[in-house]
């Protein structure tokens, strides 16, 4: 796998003269795929354009990366976000040092999983500060996580907590379509039952803003039902839609929200890649997850809404089986930064 190309100046300003927001790459799972993803999409071209990024996570690690993929480039450390000066072959991190130097590519390790919660940790922090304005996370691995002792479902849980949010939504984008998940780490069973309006409508809100912060005006939501055919009409499930979903609508449309529901889900997402919604509302994890997979998870994008600060992930995990082999593919974290530059305010001169 080539390096992507190098050949954009070294600005710090959009074409309008705006600062560039800095972002934080977290590594992720240094035993995974994130170092080989990170390298060659912190050296594209459309990256150096759109943001000043910076890894928090271990130097040695992508010095290992870009080995592997044959990138030229030079890995250097800093201090703080503040002291990355941006440039064609340049990657700045700030060097946690955590990960020894022989560390198996593709082996489940709580080392490796304990350094993916500090880097976390650590891009929380400043953007907490103010010293980023996104988040850009690689994959972690959820049993290594745990491994090194920290319980949490994922990226999505661990942010809220870090930051101090008590809820936040996931949201999936992909060319064709995004989605956003009113439940998403638990059981169906146990996820049917956390379903309630409030929550509902508190989703679409924050979908909605997050549209709007993306520069869709009037967003058009479509909500997924729970049963099939969301219920049609009592003959599905025990009401579900008319106790748990349509009591937020009615708030949300007297609000101005252009939210349609609720509507099959085996339909919305076909209804939604053809442009008839700008953004749906899956109502669980695989409800929204399997579409999005099947449609685009090359170029997909996981973005954390309702946080104080932007974090956008890769949409594929750590892909253990191909780490350390310089066969990943960098397109959605290339992906990833640019939506996270997209939807983060520039800093302040």
């Amino acid at each position: 796998m080539n390096a992507a190309p190098t050949t954009a100046p070294a600005e710090q300003t959009d074409t309008a003269g705006r600062p560039l927001p800095i972002i934080a790459v977290t590594m992720g799972d240094g035993a995974g795929i994130g170092p080989e993803v990170i390298v060659p999409a912190l050296l594209h071209a459309d990256t150096l354009r759109r943001c000043r990024p910076v890894v928090i996570g271990d130097a040695e690690r992508l010095r290992q990366a870009a080995a592997i993929l044959g990138a030229d480039c030079e890995i250097v450390s800093v201090g703080s976000p503040a002291e990355a000066v941006p440039g064609p072959g340049r990657i700045h991190v700030v060097d946690l040092g955590l990960l020894p130097a022989d560390l198996p590519w593709g082996k489940l390790s709580a080392v490796a999983g304990d350094a993916a919660y500090q880097y976390i940790r650590v891009a929380a922090e400043l953007a907490m500060n103010g010293e980023v304005q996104g988040i850009c996370t690689a994959p972690l691995n959820k049993e290594a996580l745990h491994a090194g002792g920290h319980l949490y479902p994922g990226h999505t849980e661990l942010l809220a907590h870090l930051t101090g949010v008590e809820e936040v939504s996931m949201m999936l984008s992909t060319p064709r379509v995004k989605v956003i998940h009113v439940t998403t780490h638990i059981g169906l069973i146990d996820a049917v039952n956390r379903i309630e309006p409030g929550l509902v409508e508190r989703t679409v809100r924050r979908g909605h803003d997050a549209m709007v912060r993306a520069g869709v005006e009037h967003p058009v939501i479509g909500v997924c039902g729970i049963n099939p055919h969301a219920g049609e009409n009592g003959l599905f499930g025990y009401g579900e839609e008319e106790e748990k979903i349509v009591p937020a609508l009615e708030i949300l449309r007297a609000d101005g929200i252009d939210a349609v529901g609720p509507l099959p889900a085996d339909t919305a997402f076909f209804l939604a890649s053809r442009g008839d919604y700008d953004l749906i509302v899956a109502m669980y994890h695989d409800q929204g997850h399997g579409p999005v997979k099947v449609m685009g998870i090359e170029a997909g994008v996981n973005l954390t809404v309702g946080l104080p600060v932007i974090r956008t992930s890769v949409d594929h995990g750590t892909a253990f089986d191909i780490a350390g082999t310089g066969r990943a593919e960098a397109g959605s974290m290339v992906e990833a930064l640019r939506q996270a530059a997209e939807m983060s305010a520039a800093p302040a001169r």
